[in-house]
C-alpha cells in the first residue's frame, strides 16, 4: 500500500512537471526569468554613465601592417552629479596610443593594468546627471598588424544604446576573409557582401554594427589578409 501510494504522488508530480514545462507555461516562465533579469540589472550600479553612441574606426595605412590609425566617438550621457574626468582605455599588440588625441578634455595621466592602458581625461569642468558629452578620440598604431590575421576588439564597459564597429583595409591588401566574433557568447558569423565594401579609391571598409550590445560582452572583427 506505501509503495502504491509513493508511485501515485510520482505520477502525479511527474505530470505537474510535464505540464509546468509544457507551452505556454514554458514560454511564461522563461518570460518570467527574462523580466527578473532585467529588473536586477537596472538596480546594479551602472557606473557614472550611458553609452548612448559608440562609432570606432581602424584604418590601416600600408599593406605591411605597420601602420595605422584608431579613430572612435562616444556620445555618453551622465548619470551622476559632480563628473570632473573621463577614463579611456585601449590595448593591442604592437606600439599603441602614439600621438594619443582627444576633444574635449585634456588628457592628464595613462597607466598600465594588465594588458589594458587606462587614460584619464579631464573635463575642466563640472558634469552633472543628465548632462552630455561627446568625446572625439584618436591615436596612432605601429607595427600593430604584422600578421597574416590580424583583429580588432570592442570590450561594452558601460550600458550602451548604439554600437558601431569598422576596419579599413589598403587597396595593395584587401581581406580574403572577415568574421564577428562574441567571445563571451562564443559565436561567430561571417562578415558577408553585406558588411563590406569597396570604397571610392579602392580601400575595403568591414562594418558591423548592433542596438543595445550585451554588457562586458566583447566584440571582435578578426580578418585574413
Amino acid at each position: 500500500m506505501t509503495h502504491h501510494r509513493h508511485s501515485q504522488k510520482q505520477t502525479i508530480l511527474d505530470k505537474l512537471i510535464d505540464a509546468l514545462l509544457a507551452q505556454p507555461w514554458r514560454d511564461i516562465l522563461t518570460d518570467l526569468w527574462k523580466w527578473g533579469r532585467k529588473q536586477l540589472q537596472e538596480r546594479l550600479p551602472r557606473g557614472p554613465y550611458e553609452v548612448l553612441e559608440y562609432e570606432s574606426t581602424l584604418e590601416l595605412l600600408d599593406p605591411e601592417g605597420k601602420r595605422a590609425v584608431f579613430r572612435k566617438r562616444e556620445k555618453i550621457r551622465y548619470l551622476q552629479d559632480n563628473i570632473i574626468a573621463y577614463q579611456d582605455q585601449a590595448w593591442g599588440d604592437g606600439e599603441i596610443l602614439v600621438n594619443y588625441r582627444c576633444t574635449p578634455g585634456k588628457p592628464v595621466d595613462c597607466y598600465r593594468t594588465g594588458h589594458k592602458w587606462h587614460m584619464l581625461i579631464s573635463r575642466q569642468e563640472v558634469k552633472n546627471k543628465g548632462d552630455i558629452d561627446e568625446f572625439n578620440i584618436e591615436w596612432e598604431i605601429h607595427d600593430g598588424f604584422l600578421k597574416p590575421t590580424g583583429y580588432w576588439e570592442t570590450h561594452v564597459t558601460h550600458s550602451t544604446e548604439q554600437l558601431g564597429i569598422e576596419v579599413i583595409l589598403p587597396i595593395e591588401r584587401v581581406a580574403k576573409s572577415a568574421e564577428l566574433v562574441e567571445r563571451n557568447g562564443r559565436r561567430s558569423r561571417s562578415c558577408g557582401i553585406e558588411a563590406q565594401t569597396l570604397l571610392p579609391d579602392g580601400r575595403q571598409l568591414v562594418r558591423w554594427s548592433i542596438h543595445n550590445p550585451r554588457l562586458h560582452e566583447t566584440y571582435i572583427i578578426q580578418w585574413s589578409w
